[in-house]
């Protein structure tokens, strides 16, 4: 599902760093090595039918490759 953040991001957290991150491997082949960060936080999303709602969203980060692979956790609503 294609998701578009349409807010700023709130309530940011950190819950998995480096080995503790299952998807490490892939993530690394994928987009390189880094200090790869599993984060959540709330906002936001415009869903493809055009509907925004606020969700729980989770990504990857790391400094120097950025934000990857955004999806909805769980709606708020």
């Amino acid at each position: 599902m294609a998701i578009e953040i349409v807010s700023e991001i709130e309530g940011i957290e950190t819950f998995a760093v480096g080995r503790s991150i299952r998807e490490l491997p892939r993530l690394q082949k994928i987009y390189g090595k880094g200090r790869w960060r599993k984060r959540k936080g709330f906002a936001t999303v415009r869903l493809p039918s055009g509907m925004e709602r606020p969700a729980e969203i989770h990504w990857y980060e790391a400094i120097g490759i950025g934000r990857k692979e955004f999806k909805i956790k769980r709606f708020l609503e």
